[in-house]
């Protein structure tokens, strides 16, 4: 069973592949707006922030990531609602396929497109004057907690791609996820937040997965964050598997 998900997996990631390679604009769409948003944040407004002495680019980085994969994810969501849409899901359940490797094609190319545009941010701020003295642990724990959310975003966008009527539908469940970082400490500290922002700030996961990945590539110790951002990226996907699972099912049903 295993070896037959695995094999039908990877030819659907094939056929996902193809079509993002065909149209590699998305690609470069999705990592855009976070460049573009890194350097305006950067050399317009870094002058002002008090970071503490961090340089605003180091500080920065970690929010422009997550935004990064938030947009990334509207275009997984679009295309499953496309392949929804034309009935091409449809086909491939009366095919002898297993039913998971539908989505799971379209899960991993998305992690993989994703993939590309994070490298291309980590670039631009690398070239503007990002610097990091982590080492390679820190940096493959880095990677591990940005595919994690990463994961968790792409199966809330099965969701939404199965269950949009519409294509702006299908992309739209991204808004407040591209406007969740704002509410955070991904672009100023929260300690100078009203009140009541301040504390939705420092509750919510952006915050603990921002300060986690900030403080790991800095090379500072890594406190209760670290626990925080993994109950936060592991609930989130576990939450989203099931609701994506629930929704293919009555799609299909």
């Amino acid at each position: 069973m295993t070896d037959h998900l695995l094999r039908d997996t990877t030819t659907l990631l094939g056929r996902s592949l193809r079509h993002v390679l065909r149209s590699p604009d998305t690609i470069i769409t999705t990592a855009i707006t976070p460049i573009a948003m890194l350097l305006v944040f950067v050399y317009v407004f870094g002058g002002s922030v008090d970071t503490g002495g961090v340089r605003y680019v180091n500080y920065l980085l970690p929010g422009i990531l997550l935004i990064t994969v938030a947009s990334g994810v509207a275009y997984t969501a679009l295309r499953i609602h496309t392949d929804v849409s034309s009935g091409i899901f449809e086909r491939f359940q009366s095919m002898p396929i297993a039913r998971s490797a539908v989505l799971w094609g379209h899960v991993v190319t998305s992690v993989i497109a994703n993939l590309v545009s994070l490298v291309l941010v980590v670039l631009v701020a690398v070239a503007i004057g990002f610097r990091s003295p982590a080492g390679p642990l820190a940096w493959l724990a880095v990677l591990g907690i940005v595919l994690l959310f990463t994961l968790a975003l792409t199966w809330l966008a099965v969701s939404a791609g199965l269950a949009a009527t519409t294509p702006d539908g299908a992309g739209a469940f991204a808004y407040p996820l591209l406007f969740l970082p704002f509410l955070s400490s991904a672009f100023v500290p929260t300690a100078g937040m009203a009140g009541p922002v301040r504390w939705f700030a420092e509750h919510q996961p952006v915050t603990a997965i921002v300060d986690t990945l900030r403080d790991l590539y800095a090379a500072e110790p890594v406190g209760s964050e670290l626990w925080s951002t993994l109950a936060w990226c592991v609930g989130l996907l576990v939450a989203a598997h099931v609701l994506a699972a629930r929704t293919y099912r009555r799609r299909l049903a």
